[in-house]
């Protein structure tokens, strides 16, 4: 539009085509954008929609907007169609003809009568509402174009806004529900349902809650809208999914809860097969080791022997649980307790195991005492010191102790050091010198 002063000099004929060009220009551009708003789908659905909130709210002044747009441009176009006719009649305008169209074309030519009842519910460009007690209002062409600019995008700001948001929230949460049934006819055969298992609680729950969204989506979409930070264009942000979002991973959560019950279903047999085994093998090994514990007892003296329990009675009674729940295809029950008791199985048969280790040390150390005199007893004999008199008489002592029952280790330990010290003594003043033909366990000393 022109900016110059109405109050300046009369316009010449180039100047005036120049500009009846320019607004033609405008006008084209702004039928065309109205016309686009009017056959908005965004626009179709809020007129026939039931809208509450927000959406209700900046409809109604929407409405309103779309109204005085179309108000200013019925005025916008009078004004242009009697400058066109004036510059018309003649093919040299006359001066009276060129100051007419001065007038028109850079004073307000414009009056909307009464308007102050069409912009009453309008937003204005800060987002408040035009001065109602304005009885009409006098504009220029080129303030009138930029009052339906500002109009127009706050109009298809909110339009594009809530079409965004039905084009997309409302197919997703549909898509999400069909979900949700598939996922809930395969829970409730695996014993999967609200007051029995916790995922079926959350199916019951995501069921509601999807409902509910739908129906706000539905009536006040602009209620999950999030506009862009720092954008002024129409339509600038998107839907805010964070309760889709939320309730579709909960659904997938919940997915994964039915495929570990499922999975329960197709090996729970196998598993409580396996349970048993391991429970039968920590079973043995306990029994084992109380009747080792009772031979150590009775074969080695002067030692600490711990108490071996009894056997996991209360691991036996939850896999007689677990068997019951198979046979009653209480899956979402079994599952758990499966998971529970594999482990404590299996703590269970390493706590048995080393129980028998600690019950039989006494032994595997008199077996190593044994060992070790007899290991230096064909040392000496290679020697020819077997018929020594002092390790004859040592030997028999050590070996006394090592096959007598209740063996004494600690004082069996220190005749065994005593003889292998006299060996390793006498090897050292032998023929050939020390160390020749001594082993590793002579070169490290009695000690050892």
């Amino acid at each position: 539009m022109a900016d110059t002063d109405p109050a300046g000099p009369v316009m010449d004929r180039d100047e005036v085509d120049r500009a009846l060009a320019r607004l033609g220009q405008e006008h084209e551009a702004i039928e065309t954008s109205l016309l686009a708003l009017q056959d908005h789908a965004g626009r179709r659905l809020l007129e026939g929609a039931r809208l509450t909130g927000v959406t209700a709210e900046r409809w109604t002044s929407t409405e309103a907007a779309i109204t005085l747009l179309w108000t200013y441009f019925d005025a916008y176009t009078d004004v242009l169609r009697t400058a066109r006719e004036i510059r018309a009649r003649r093919r040299w305008s006359s001066r009276e003809d060129l100051a007419e169209l001065t007038e028109l074309l850079r004073g307000e030519p414009v009056t909307v009568a009464g308007s102050a009842a069409a912009t009453a519910n309008a937003a204005t460009p800060h987002g408040g509402r035009a001065n109602p007690g304005v009885l009409g209002e006098r504009w220029s062409l080129s303030a009138l174009v930029d009052r339906m600019n500002e109009l127009y995008a706050a109009s298809l700001d909110m339009v594009v806004a809530a079409d965004a948001v039905w084009s997309a929230l409302p197919a997703r949460i549909d898509l999400l529900s069909a979900e949700l049934q598939r996922t809930s006819r395969l829970a409730h055969p695996v014993g999967v349902r609200p007051g029995e298992h916790p995922a079926g609680d959350d199916l019951e729950r995501i069921t509601r809650t999807l409902k509910k969204l739908r129906e706000q989506v539905v009536s006040d979409p602009l209620a999950f809208w999030k506009p862009a930070e720092g954008s002024s264009a129409p339509g600038g942000g998107k839907p805010d999914t964070t309760v889709y979002d939320r309730e579709a991973r909960a659904l997938e959560d919940v997915r994964r809860e039915i495929d570990a019950v499922l999975a329960v279903r197709q090996d729970a047999e196998k598993r409580i097969v396996r349970l048993r085994d391991v429970l039968s093998r920590a079973d043995r090994t306990l029994a084992e080791a109380r009747t080792a514990r009772g031979e150590v007892l009775a074969k080695i003296a002067a030692t600490e022997v711990p108490v071996v329990s009894g056997p996991p009675t209360a691991l036996q009674e939850q896999l007689s649980t677990a068997a019951e729940y198979r046979r009653h295809a209480q899956w979402h029950r079994l599952s758990p307790l499966l998971e529970s008791l594999e482990q404590k199985a299996e703590d269970e048969l390493l706590r048995a195991r080393e129980s028998l280790t600690a019950v039989t040390a006494p032994l595997a150390v008199r077996a190593e005492l044994r060992g070790r005199l007899d290991a230096y007893k064909a040392k000496a004999s290679r020697h020819g010191l077997a018929e020594d008199p002092l390790l004859v008489e040592r030997y028999e002592k050590a070996r006394r102790m090592l096959w007598s029952a209740p063996c004494d280790l600690r004082a069996a330990e220190q005749a065994v050091l005593r003889y292998q010290q006299a060996v390793v003594e006498l090897l050292g003043t032998a023929p050939g010198g020390p160390g020749q033909g001594a082993g590793p366990d002579e070169r490290r000393g009695p000690g050892t």
